[in-house]
């Protein structure tokens, strides 16, 4: 399981209230992971999964869906797996419009080797290797999944777990690429390093810190990253291009 006052386990939750609103059949779901805290999420559910290389998540999980078209393919990753490791991955898999869910679990650090910065690591955060302040910007991982071409996009937290339903229900939903990023509490590696260890405080932080996406289309934003639906748009999905090009027909 995770560490006390984790958020994975929340977000977990969320996903499968996500799968049984939409009535999905067992059979057709497939989870793949990579490595980090959310390495082992599909140890405790009763799909089928991968558990594959830390960064490859989003390449196995794509032929996975070449493979068998018909299948419903959900890939939870890191801030470390999605963006750093795994960042070519992500940018091709948004780029090639192919029908994966991506939830990407943003804590900001990566928590399982250390509390090490990830890609996502605010500036002046505390972490274990830039105890005295983290110099680099982090990157939006929704903005990135946008410039690369994903087509539906949103982002919630942890904290609040009715929203998060509807954001996942949605993106599995959806025909194509679809990417939810989630901001997730991590107090014992990213919390403790600055001043929040309580996993309440740090979930009240990133309340604060954010805006609903609408307040933030009026120009509320004041800086604050929106949470909501981001995007959501119609585009050519791959296996459905490709089965269209061959002139058979792949879903099995």
């Amino acid at each position: 399981m995770w560490c006390p006052g984790c958020g994975i386990g929340t977000i977990v939750g969320a996903m499968l209230r996500a799968i049984d609103r939409l009535a999905l059949n067992q059979e057709d779901i497939v989870v793949v992971t990579g490595i980090g805290c959310s390495g082992i999420i599909y140890n405790y559910l009763r799909f089928d999964g991968f558990h594959g290389m830390h960064g490859r998540a989003l390449a196995v999980a794509t032929g996975i869906k070449i493979a068998n078209p018909r299948l419903q393919v959900i890939v939870p990753m890191g801030d470390g797996d999605c963006a750093a490791i795994g960042g070519n991955h992500f940018i091709h898999a948004a780029r090639r419009n192919i029908d994966l869910t991506a939830i990407v679990i943003n804590n900001q650090i990566y928590g399982m080797t250390g509390g090490q910065s990830s890609p996502t690591t605010l500036r002046q955060s505390r972490t274990s290797t830039a105890p005295k302040g983290h110099l680099e910007r982090p990157f939006d991982v929704c903005e990135l999944a946008r410039g690369a071409g994903a087509t539906y996009i949103a982002r919630g937290i942890a904290g609040i777990p009715i929203q998060l339903v509807d954001l996942l229900a949605n993106a599995m939903s959806h025909k194509g690429f679809s990417v939810v990023e989630v901001l997730s509490q991590c107090p014992v590696q990213a919390g403790r390093r600055n001043g929040c260890a309580d996993a309440w405080e740090m979930l009240r932080w990133l309340k604060g810190n954010t805006v609903s996406s609408k307040r933030a289309a009026g120009d509320g934003a004041d800086g604050k990253l929106a949470i909501g639906e981001l995007l959501n748009v119609q585009a050519p999905e791959w296996t459905e291009e490709y089965d269209r090009i061959l002139g058979n027909n792949l879903k099995t």
